[in-house]
């Protein structure tokens, strides 16, 4: 059994939902750089970075749970350059015992401009 969380983001023109519970307390989750008003944050890597993790932490909130319960975190980079940018910003929202997390240096994302997009996984207690 699964369920769409209301995550307050905005409508999505592609077809896929900001999250999804199944069994219960599975949250299944994928960001970028989307802001309010549904346009994308083309700017710094810090900026980008920062808004992709807010948009995380409002969809696990929305589903009745808080970034400790990330369980595991996919990291999708244009420049693998930003890595250290990038890990800045993760600990301004994650603290130890971190999750687990893979990163890749990918050739391009959807959005041209856009430099980071994340997948996440949490357990929703």
């Amino acid at each position: 059994m699964k369920e769409v969380v209301d995550t307050g983001l905005p409508p999505l023109k592609q077809p896929f939902s900001w999250a999804v519970k199944a069994s219960g307390n599975l949250l299944f989750t994928a960001h970028g750089p989307v802001r309010a008003d549904g346009s994308i944050d083309t700017g710094a890597i810090e900026d980008q970075a920062r808004l992709t993790f807010a948009n995380l932490r409002q969809a696990v909130r929305a589903a009745g749970g808080d970034l400790s319960d990330v369980t595991q975190v996919l990291i999708y980079m244009t420049d693998v350059k930003d890595m250290p940018a990038i890990d800045g910003v993760y600990r301004e929202f994650f603290e130890p015992h971190y999750p687990n997390r893979s990163s890749m240096g990918v050739a391009g994302l959807v959005v041209p401009g856009m430099k980071i997009e994340i997948v996440a996984y949490a357990a929703i207690p």
